[in-house]
């Protein structure tokens, strides 16, 4: 016995075998995923002021005047409610300064707004702990005597920690030699710091380089496990230096500025 389907002209039959994978195709183009939409986000000069205040404010030891800028980068990423769809997938996928990110690398501490921004305060407040503490070791200063205030508004994480650690270095001490460790340019980048001066990973580099060049930055400094990525949309005229601790960060601005040694590269 035919089925009814079986009976009915072709075309028909062909429709109504295809409507349920347009609904299903339908329900899933609007249907929320687990990914955040990121974008290229603010840089902030870490020996400037950001709102008015001094990022790095240091009482205790003598301080020195800089030129050039220390600018730590970010990532602007859609709330975690925010509805993702696949048509916004799609549509980032396509662009050089938009990335598709799982959500939960975004915000791993869970959905709940109050929580996340506590999560990302804490991570942020640790990383300046952390680069104070890895400064202040590298130059051999008392952590005890030497009061460091690091201040940044309405930025969390731990992706700061290089920069802040650079900063605090610049102020104390330059390049050693009484120049200053930026040689008066505009020096961006990003990475966690251990108190061992340790660099590490941080993710959403591509969008963080663009970050970088639009705000004038001339050179980036990346940790050396996101090298790829960094140079996967590297803009025109961003020069790469790739870092894995604190010293080797120094060492190679340092060499930069003077036009002596060797300057690492992705």
């Amino acid at each position: 016995m035919l089925s009814r389907l079986s009976r009915l002209p072709r075309p028909k039959a062909v429709a109504v075998c295809f409507l349920p994978v347009v609904a299903l195709l339908a329900t899933a183009a609007f249907a929320p995923l687990p990914f955040s939409v990121a974008q290229p986000g603010l840089t902030v000069d870490v020996l400037g002021e950001n709102k008015g205040d001094p990022v790095i404010t240091i009482n205790g030891a003598a301080t020195r005047g800089t030129s050039g800028q220390l600018r730590m980068t970010t990532i602007e990423a859609t709330t975690y409610d925010t509805r993702v769809g696949v048509t916004d997938v799609v549509d980032a996928w396509f662009r050089t300064d938009q990335a598709v990110m799982p959500r939960d690398s975004v915000y791993p501490s869970g959905g709940d707004i109050a929580e996340i921004e506590r999560y990302n305060q804490a991570e942020m407040d640790k990383s300046q702990d952390l680069a104070t503490r890895a400064a202040l070791s590298y130059l051999g200063e008392d952590e005890d005597a030497v009061e460091v205030d690091l201040k940044l508004s309405d930025v969390g994480g731990p992706s700061a920690g290089l920069l802040f650690a650079l900063g605090i270095i610049d102020k104390l001490d330059g390049d050693g030699r009484g120049g200053d460790l930026t040689g008066g340019r505009v020096i961006a980048g990003t990475g966690t710091i251990d108190t061992a001066g340790n660099v590490g990973a941080v993710g959403g580099v591509a969008l963080k380089t663009q970050a970088a060049h639009r705000d004038g930055a001339t050179v980036f400094l990346v940790p050396r496990a996101e090298c790829a990525d960094a140079q996967s949309e590297l803009p025109k005229g961003l020069r790469l230096i790739p870092v894995t601790t604190l010293k080797g960060a120094v060492s190679s601005l340092v060499a930069l500025e003077q036009g002596k040694g060797s300057v690492p590269s992705c």
